[in-house]
């Protein structure tokens, strides 16, 4: 039985004060037994949240990571070892923003999904289409193509120890959600090309759905089977809808 996971991706947002009231928000929630709760501040806050949620159920993780494991001469990088010295337990590798916006290829993405591991973080590697790409009827060959970089480079039993975020580019940050049966048709395929490797994997790996989920639409979502909890955006910066995706998971 796979354990539902619920990411904030805080993304570039939050001051000490900010996220100070973010944490006291998050500590009084009732967040059920059942799920994984899972936070992702900038670097500049990952220890000032990871001492704010001690003692509670949320682990805390970091949104990049270099392509090295180790220390070294990487100016303005923090390697993968250096986060978990922080007391990180995950990373995002290959969200859209970074893939669309600062170009990171798959072959960079690779690199850092290898050194993570290598230090035991374990990665949620983002994959999705743009607009124009699921316009053009291109969905399942461009995810299958950002899967197969990695699957490619070091076997599918790579995804033993990690999960897997479906975000559709389009629908991050713009109020636009795919539709529960447009998310899960995508789910349900990424799971069939892991199982054509390796059924085990496949049942067993996470596959969390990004793209402006809410607590309105977040019970119908998770509902789904191949669906098991999301990467959340702007909403995980509200303690309270945050808790309320949680719960929508919890059930």
């Amino acid at each position: 039985m796979r354990r539902p996971m619920v990411a904030g991706n805080w993304k570039m947002h939050g001051t000490r004060a900010s996220v100070a009231e973010l944490i006291k928000g998050l500590s009084n929630l009732a967040l059920p037994s059942g799920i994984e709760v899972v936070v992702f501040p900038p670097s500049l806050y990952i220890n000032q949240v990871i001492e704010g949620v001690e003692g509670k159920r949320i682990a805390v993780g970091a949104q990049d990571s270099a392509i090295e494991s180790a220390q070294g001469a990487l100016t303005g990088e923090i390697a993968p070892s250096q986060l978990v010295d922080a007391g990180c337990e995950f990373v995002l590798i290959g969200h859209s923003e970074r893939r669309q916006l600062l170009g990171e290829s798959d072959e960079v993405l690779n690199r850092k999904f290898a050194a993570a591991q290598a230090t035991g973080l374990q990665p949620i590697l983002c994959i999705g289409e743009t607009l124009a790409e699921r316009e053009a009827g291109k969905t399942l060959e461009v995810v299958g193509r950002q899967l197969r970089s990695i699957t490619e480079a070091f076997g599918v039993a790579a995804f033993a120890n990690a999960v897997i975020a479906y975000e559709p580019v389009w629908a991050i940050g713009t109020g636009l959600t795919a539709t529960p049966q447009q998310a899960q048709d995508v789910h349900k395929a990424i799971r069939e090309q892991l199982a054509a490797e390796n059924s085990e994997i496949a049942q067993g790996v996470r596959l969390l759905y990004g793209g402006s989920v809410k607590a309105a639409n977040a019970a119908e979502l998770f509902g789904m089977p191949d669906i098991d909890g999301g990467l959340i955006g702007g909403a995980s910066l509200n303690a309270d809808e945050f808790g309320a995706i949680c719960r929508a998971a919890g059930n």
